[in-house]
Protein backbone atom coordinates (compact mmCIF):
# COMPACT_ATOMS: atom_id res chain seq x y z
CA UNK A 1 0.00 0.00 0.00
CA UNK A 2 1.62 3.50 -0.91
CA UNK A 3 2.25 6.07 2.11
CA UNK A 4 0.75 9.25 1.86
CA UNK A 5 1.61 11.46 -1.36
CA UNK A 6 3.78 8.23 -2.84
CA UNK A 7 2.63 7.02 -6.19
CA UNK A 8 4.14 4.13 -7.44
CA UNK A 9 3.52 1.67 -10.52
CA UNK A 10 4.13 -1.84 -10.09
CA UNK A 11 3.89 -4.80 -12.62
CA UNK A 12 2.69 -8.32 -11.32
CA UNK A 13 2.19 -9.93 -14.82
CA UNK A 14 4.49 -13.24 -15.33
CA UNK A 15 5.87 -13.53 -18.60
CA UNK A 16 3.51 -15.70 -19.36
CA UNK A 17 1.00 -12.76 -19.26
CA UNK A 18 2.48 -10.23 -21.06
CA UNK A 19 0.18 -11.16 -24.39
CA UNK A 20 -2.62 -12.19 -22.54
CA UNK A 21 -5.39 -9.99 -23.64
CA UNK A 22 -8.11 -8.03 -21.91
CA UNK A 23 -10.66 -5.46 -23.06
CA UNK A 24 -9.92 -1.95 -22.02
CA UNK A 25 -11.95 0.70 -20.19
CA UNK A 26 -13.49 2.17 -23.15
CA UNK A 27 -13.49 -1.24 -25.82
CA UNK A 28 -10.73 0.26 -27.70
CA UNK A 29 -7.29 1.77 -26.78
CA UNK A 30 -6.73 4.39 -29.00
CA UNK A 31 -10.07 5.76 -26.91
CA UNK A 32 -8.60 5.85 -23.74
CA UNK A 33 -8.03 10.20 -23.82
CA UNK A 34 -12.02 10.43 -24.21
CA UNK A 35 -12.66 7.57 -20.93
CA UNK A 36 -12.49 10.76 -18.25
CA UNK A 37 -13.91 13.16 -20.26
CA UNK A 38 -17.22 11.16 -20.86
CA UNK A 39 -17.23 10.05 -17.40
CA UNK A 40 -16.99 13.14 -15.98
CA UNK A 41 -20.11 14.28 -18.56
CA UNK A 42 -21.66 11.19 -17.84
CA UNK A 43 -21.96 11.58 -13.71
CA UNK A 44 -20.23 8.73 -13.14
CA UNK A 45 -18.15 10.22 -10.28
CA UNK A 46 -21.52 9.46 -8.03
CA UNK A 47 -21.76 6.05 -8.79
CA UNK A 48 -18.87 5.81 -7.52
CA UNK A 49 -19.34 7.94 -4.31
CA UNK A 50 -22.48 5.76 -3.46
CA UNK A 51 -20.04 2.60 -3.66
CA UNK A 52 -17.86 3.99 -1.60
CA UNK A 53 -20.30 4.95 0.84
CA UNK A 54 -21.92 1.44 0.99
CA UNK A 55 -18.70 -0.39 1.24
CA UNK A 56 -18.40 1.49 4.35
CA UNK A 57 -14.95 2.00 4.67
CA UNK A 58 -13.12 3.05 7.90
CA UNK A 59 -10.28 4.94 8.66
CA UNK A 60 -6.90 2.96 8.18
CA UNK A 61 -8.27 0.63 6.28
CA UNK A 62 -6.53 -1.46 3.34
CA UNK A 63 -8.60 -1.58 0.04
CA UNK A 64 -7.99 -2.77 -3.35
CA UNK A 65 -10.01 -1.68 -6.36
CA UNK A 66 -10.25 -4.29 -8.99
CA UNK A 67 -10.00 -2.91 -12.26
CA UNK A 68 -9.36 0.37 -11.64
CA UNK A 69 -8.79 2.11 -14.76
CA UNK A 70 -7.88 5.45 -14.50
CA UNK A 71 -8.32 5.18 -10.87
CA UNK A 72 -11.94 7.54 -10.89
CA UNK A 73 -13.36 4.50 -8.14
CA UNK A 74 -10.04 4.72 -5.69
CA UNK A 75 -9.67 8.48 -5.69
CA UNK A 76 -13.27 8.35 -4.33
CA UNK A 77 -12.00 5.99 -1.53
CA UNK A 78 -9.19 8.36 -0.84
CA UNK A 79 -11.84 11.27 -0.95
CA UNK A 80 -14.29 9.64 1.75
CA UNK A 81 -11.06 8.41 3.47
CA UNK A 82 -7.66 9.92 2.91
CA UNK A 83 -5.77 8.34 5.21
CA UNK A 84 -7.19 4.63 3.57
CA UNK A 85 -4.29 2.29 1.87
CA UNK A 86 -5.93 1.85 -1.62
CA UNK A 87 -4.03 -0.21 -4.59
CA UNK A 88 -5.75 -0.35 -7.91
CA UNK A 89 -5.06 -3.25 -9.93
CA UNK A 90 -5.76 -3.82 -13.49
CA UNK A 91 -4.59 -4.57 -16.87
CA UNK A 92 -3.89 -1.73 -18.81
CA UNK A 93 -0.96 0.21 -18.39
CA UNK A 94 -2.15 3.34 -20.19
CA UNK A 95 -5.04 3.53 -18.19
CA UNK A 96 -2.51 2.93 -14.62
CA UNK A 97 -0.29 5.70 -16.23
CA UNK A 98 -2.94 8.42 -16.49
CA UNK A 99 -4.21 6.92 -12.85
CA UNK A 100 -0.38 8.01 -11.48
CA UNK A 101 -0.40 11.20 -12.48
CA UNK A 102 -4.02 12.00 -11.55
CA UNK A 103 -2.99 10.79 -8.41
CA UNK A 104 0.53 12.90 -8.14
CA UNK A 105 -1.81 16.11 -9.21
CA UNK A 106 -4.43 15.33 -5.97
CA UNK A 107 -1.41 14.93 -3.93
CA UNK A 108 -2.88 10.84 -2.61
CA UNK A 109 -1.06 8.01 -2.21
CA UNK A 110 -1.87 5.21 -4.10
CA UNK A 111 -0.35 2.18 -5.19
CA UNK A 112 -1.54 0.78 -8.73
CA UNK A 113 -0.48 -2.55 -10.02
CA UNK A 114 -0.64 -4.22 -13.69
CA UNK A 115 -2.60 -7.45 -13.11
CA UNK A 116 -5.48 -9.51 -13.66
CA UNK A 117 -8.87 -9.22 -11.55
CA UNK A 118 -8.12 -13.02 -11.00
CA UNK A 119 -4.59 -12.65 -8.64
CA UNK A 120 -5.33 -9.59 -6.14
CA UNK A 121 -2.08 -8.32 -5.24
CA UNK A 122 -2.45 -8.50 -1.42
CA UNK A 123 -1.30 -11.52 1.43
CA UNK A 124 -3.76 -13.38 2.47
CA UNK A 125 -6.29 -12.19 4.64
CA UNK A 126 -4.83 -8.64 4.63
CA UNK A 127 -7.78 -6.53 3.37
CA UNK A 128 -10.75 -4.75 4.65
CA UNK A 129 -12.38 -3.71 1.87
CA UNK A 130 -12.25 -4.93 -2.36
CA UNK A 131 -14.03 -2.69 -4.52
CA UNK A 132 -15.14 -2.97 -8.05
CA UNK A 133 -16.81 -0.99 -10.49
CA UNK A 134 -18.27 -1.35 -13.90
CA UNK A 135 -15.25 -3.96 -14.79
CA UNK A 136 -16.31 -7.75 -13.71
CA UNK A 137 -18.41 -7.43 -16.69
CA UNK A 138 -14.95 -7.50 -18.51
CA UNK A 139 -13.68 -10.57 -17.19
CA UNK A 140 -14.60 -13.76 -18.70
CA UNK A 141 -15.58 -16.86 -16.77
CA UNK A 142 -12.94 -18.56 -15.52
CA UNK A 143 -11.59 -15.04 -14.51
CA UNK A 144 -15.09 -13.78 -12.78
CA UNK A 145 -14.30 -17.24 -10.68
CA UNK A 146 -10.93 -16.79 -9.83
CA UNK A 147 -11.74 -13.30 -8.58
CA UNK A 148 -14.00 -14.16 -6.10
CA UNK A 149 -12.01 -17.14 -4.56
CA UNK A 150 -8.87 -15.09 -5.01
CA UNK A 151 -10.80 -11.95 -3.37
CA UNK A 152 -12.29 -14.03 -0.80
CA UNK A 153 -8.33 -15.18 -0.02
CA UNK A 154 -6.91 -11.95 0.51
CA UNK A 155 -10.05 -10.79 2.84
CA UNK A 156 -9.87 -10.45 6.93
CA UNK A 157 -12.81 -12.32 8.19
CA UNK A 158 -15.32 -9.47 8.58
CA UNK A 159 -13.96 -8.04 5.47
CA UNK A 160 -16.09 -7.31 2.44
CA UNK A 161 -16.11 -6.68 -1.31
CA UNK A 162 -18.17 -4.29 -3.01
CA UNK A 163 -18.77 -4.59 -7.24
CA UNK A 164 -21.35 -2.21 -8.99
CA UNK A 165 -21.62 -3.71 -12.21
CA UNK A 166 -24.36 -4.27 -14.92
CA UNK A 167 -27.00 -6.82 -14.41
CA UNK A 168 -28.90 -7.90 -11.62
CA UNK A 169 -32.12 -9.88 -11.58
CA UNK A 170 -33.87 -7.10 -13.49
CA UNK A 171 -35.53 -3.57 -13.15
CA UNK A 172 -37.23 -3.20 -9.75
CA UNK A 173 -36.28 -5.95 -7.83
CA UNK A 174 -33.66 -7.07 -5.55
CA UNK A 175 -31.13 -9.88 -5.35
CA UNK A 176 -34.42 -12.32 -4.35
CA UNK A 177 -36.84 -10.97 -7.42
CA UNK A 178 -38.59 -8.84 -4.30
CA UNK A 179 -39.13 -5.54 -5.53
CA UNK A 180 -36.63 -3.23 -4.50
CA UNK A 181 -35.98 0.98 -5.07
CA UNK A 182 -33.06 1.70 -6.91
CA UNK A 183 -31.82 4.91 -8.36
CA UNK A 184 -32.49 6.58 -12.15
CA UNK A 185 -28.96 7.17 -13.42
CA UNK A 186 -30.23 7.86 -17.22
CA UNK A 187 -27.23 10.39 -17.27
CA UNK A 188 -24.60 8.05 -17.50
CA UNK A 189 -25.99 7.14 -20.45
CA UNK A 190 -22.95 8.35 -22.65
CA UNK A 191 -20.16 7.07 -20.95
CA UNK A 192 -21.72 3.23 -21.31
CA UNK A 193 -22.50 3.95 -24.80
CA UNK A 194 -18.83 5.31 -25.96
CA UNK A 195 -17.02 2.82 -23.48
CA UNK A 196 -18.63 -0.25 -25.26
CA UNK A 197 -19.83 0.67 -28.46
CA UNK A 198 -17.50 -2.05 -30.39
CA UNK A 199 -18.22 -4.90 -27.73
CA UNK A 200 -21.57 -4.07 -26.33
CA UNK A 201 -23.38 -2.38 -29.32
CA UNK A 202 -21.76 -4.24 -32.51
CA UNK A 203 -20.64 -7.41 -30.65
CA UNK A 204 -22.19 -10.82 -29.78
CA UNK A 205 -18.95 -11.25 -27.18
CA UNK A 206 -19.89 -7.94 -25.49
CA UNK A 207 -23.76 -8.95 -24.82
CA UNK A 208 -22.82 -12.49 -23.35
CA UNK A 209 -20.51 -10.66 -20.89
CA UNK A 210 -22.92 -8.50 -19.53
CA UNK A 211 -25.44 -11.36 -19.87
CA UNK A 212 -23.19 -13.34 -16.83
CA UNK A 213 -24.27 -10.62 -14.40
CA UNK A 214 -27.88 -11.14 -15.76
CA UNK A 215 -30.65 -13.10 -13.20
CA UNK A 216 -28.06 -12.02 -9.33
CA UNK A 217 -24.98 -13.22 -11.28
CA UNK A 218 -22.52 -11.55 -9.14
CA UNK A 219 -24.53 -12.48 -6.09
CA UNK A 220 -24.39 -16.40 -7.20
CA UNK A 221 -20.71 -15.77 -8.01
CA UNK A 222 -20.11 -14.78 -4.70
CA UNK A 223 -21.60 -16.71 -3.06
CA UNK A 224 -20.22 -19.96 -4.58
CA UNK A 225 -17.23 -18.33 -3.29
CA UNK A 226 -17.98 -18.71 0.12
CA UNK A 227 -18.88 -15.34 0.79
CA UNK A 228 -21.46 -14.90 3.42
CA UNK A 229 -24.62 -12.09 3.70
CA UNK A 230 -24.50 -11.87 0.06
CA UNK A 231 -26.86 -9.28 -1.37
CA UNK A 232 -27.68 -6.17 -3.83
CA UNK A 233 -27.52 -3.69 -1.53
CA UNK A 234 -28.94 -0.97 -4.21
CA UNK A 235 -29.26 -0.59 -7.99
CA UNK A 236 -29.11 2.47 -10.34
CA UNK A 237 -31.48 1.99 -13.90
CA UNK A 238 -29.11 3.26 -16.33
CA UNK A 239 -29.72 4.25 -19.75
CA UNK A 240 -28.08 1.02 -21.03
CA UNK A 241 -28.93 -1.69 -18.43
CA UNK A 242 -29.16 -1.81 -14.85
CA UNK A 243 -26.29 -1.12 -12.94
CA UNK A 244 -26.95 -3.48 -9.52
CA UNK A 245 -24.54 -2.86 -5.94
CA UNK A 246 -23.56 -6.26 -4.73
CA UNK A 247 -21.62 -6.76 -1.07
CA UNK A 248 -20.55 -9.76 0.79
CA UNK A 249 -19.09 -10.37 3.82
CA UNK A 250 -16.11 -13.18 4.45
CA UNK A 251 -16.81 -15.25 7.00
Amino acid sequence: MAAANHVRILDQRTPEERDRPFLPGMGRTWLLPLYDVCTRVAGVRALHERTVRLAGIASGQAVVDVGCGTGNLSFAVLAARPDARVTGLDPDGGALRRAARKARRRGVGLTLVQGYADRIPAEDASLDHVVSSLALHHVDDDGRVAFAHDAFRALRPGGKVTVADFGGPGEGADATGHPAHGHSAHGHGPVHALRHLPDLVRSRSGKQAVARNVGAGVVALLAGAGFADVREVDHVDHLFGRIALVQATRP
